[in-house]
């Protein structure tokens, strides 16, 4: 069986705490999907399509790595694209009981995936997409933060 994950979240924007947490995850899947999931409690910064364009353009050169975009339940997409396992990133201690609870209600809904958690690297605690929007309203400086392909969109607006 393959073993093809689903990696969850907004991604508005991408940041570099996410690219950390999926190319330190590509060795251990054979395939990974980006999913970009439509939450209807949150107004997006970027359009879908932005998005999905900066994944694409940042993994273009691994075919390992796809984004797709869903709605709805999280383990619905997995069934959709075969996934096996679902990704998520934690930084601090309070991410892992909030992404534990989803994932034990995940595990109740459908048993056979399974929720793997990698923490991320120290230098990526405080990179947020939420944080990231919050200075860009502002007009600060968040380069530093995210990868070159959503730098370069950035900068043109």
């Amino acid at each position: 069986m393959k073993r093809i994950c689903l990696f969850p979240g907004t991604f508005d924007p991408v940041t570099l705490g996410h690219t950390d947490i999926i190319n330190r995850a590509l060795p251990l899947f054979d395939k990974m999907i980006i999913g970009i999931g439509r939450n209807v409690n949150k107004q997006p910064m970027f359009s879908e399509q932005q998005r999905l364009e900066w994944l694409n353009e940042i993994y273009k050169s691994n075919d390992k790595v796809e984004a797709v975009v869903y709605d709805g339940l999280t383990v619905n997409c997995c069934r959709l694209v075969g996934a096996n396992f679902i990704l998520r990133g934690i930084r601090y201690v309070n991410d892992f009981e909030y992404e534990k609870a989803i994932a034990d209600m995940n595990r109740s809904i459908a048993d056979n995936i399974e929720t793997i958690f990698l923490t991320c690297l120290p230098q990526y605690t405080s990179v947020a997409s939420t944080l990231v929007r919050d200075v860009l309203k502002n007009g600060g400086d968040v380069s530093k933060f995210l990868p070159d392909a959503v730098n370069e969109t950035i900068n043109k607006k």
